[in-house]
């Protein structure tokens, strides 16, 4: 087999487990003799010039990388290539042939894109305009990839918030509060189903599920009648509000994220029940934490794969997570496939069964 240098990088949101991936990819694609060449920034690396990327070794990858949460390499969720803003408010350009001749000029023959389902998608649109082999690792907290069953970032996300709530719960009992937690997971709740039931929470809220305020209020009523003199409330940041008005916090330089409902509720339940309340908003906490265990080693895994996949010829595809185990599927087919929570999933039973309010 021919030497190869193939290309790595990561796109959109960082998270934790990244640098376990790239760990992995460096490791595997050394058996086959092999150059890996790290591109900073995503597809930023690309643009610039001089293009900006690391030559990566495995003096240059040891165990202590995948400890570190984030990215080694740098990432970015802004500057669509294709729409790309330019200085000064002058529109936006194609910068899509810039991209394709940075892979061009550092002889890539592939490459390992690490990303969600925006950053996949505009990966691929990359890849067939230039003929570029692909393929893709899936990354995010979200856990909102279609056709695998986790994605790098998740579990260490989920291990955040169960610990926030640990830390709540207690000193929610000491001063007879109501403590709400806003959790990221963009427009779908798997961080919130996750972490509350893991972590003891009375309320659940999900963008998945509609809810009133009469079952919150009703089931923090029903725990002071039991005995209880607090309660934790998860809420979903793309949890709406009782007009169905999706809540968003605006940055300094317009940029707009969701934001808010964690605040929103904790207001609506204070004046519903006349408890005490206390909000705590996670934020990028949840991003920039040390991987866990189970994304160091789906990390590992999934780069491993890639890089065999490489080997195979076997391109446009995505390594993902299925039956205990690591298979590839087609980029497209996941990129479709939103995976939202199923409202009639078990972990959604398992709620209900504990007792575990949904807000329906």
């Amino acid at each position: 087999m021919a030497p190869k240098t193939i290309g790595i990088l990561t796109s959109g949101g960082d998270c934790a487990g990244l640098n376990a991936v790239i760990r992995s990819v460096v490791h595997r694609a050394d058996h086959y003799g092999w150059r890996v060449l790290g591109i900073r920034d995503g597809t930023m690396g690309l643009l610039d010039r001089p293009l900006r990327y690391a030559d990566l070794d495995l003096a240059a990858v040891d165990g202590t990388m995948m400890r570190l949460g984030g990215t080694i390499l740098g990432t970015t969720n802004k500057g669509n290539p294709f729409a790309f803003p330019m200085p000064g408010g002058r529109g936006v350009k194609d910068r899509s042939p810039e991209i394709i001749a940075g892979v061009r000029e550092l002889g890539l023959d592939a490459v390992i894109g690490i990303g969600g389902d925006g950053s996949f998608a505009i990966l691929r649109r990359l890849a067939q305009q230039g003929r570029i082999p692909l393929v893709g690792v899936p990354k995010t907290i979200d856990n909102d990839i279609g056709l695998t069953e986790t994605s790098v970032g998740f579990d260490t996300a989920v291990a955040v918030a169960t610990e926030a709530l640990d830390r709540l719960q207690p000193t929610g009992a000491s001063h007879a509060r109501v403590m709400v937690l806003e959790v990221m997971g963009r427009d779908a709740g798997h961080i919130a189903l996750h972490a509350g039931i893991a972590g003891g929470a009375d309320v659940i809220l999900l963008p998945e599920i509609p809810y009133t305020l009469e079952k919150v209020a009703q089931k923090i009523e029903t725990l002071r009648r039991q005995g209880r003199n607090s309660a934790l409330v998860v809420v979903s940041e793309a949890v709406r509000t009782l007009e169905g008005k999706l809540l968003k916090v605006e940055y300094r330089g317009g940029a707009r994220r969701l934001g808010g409902i964690g605040q929103y509720m904790g207001n609506l339940i204070a004046d519903a029940t006349g408890a005490e309340t206390r909000v705590t908003v996670l934020g990028h906490v949840q991003r920039g934490s040390p991987p866990s265990a189970q994304d160091r080693l789906i990390g590992t895994a999934f780069g491993v794969h890639a890089v065999d996949l490489i080997a195979e010829h076997k391109f446009d595809r995505m390594v993902a997570w299925q039956n205990r185990r690591v298979v590839d599927v087609p980029l497209a087919d996941a990129i479709q496939r939103y995976q939202a929570v199923d409202i009639n999933s078990g972990l959604v039973r398992t709620a209900r069964a504990l007792g575990i309010c949904l807000g329906d």
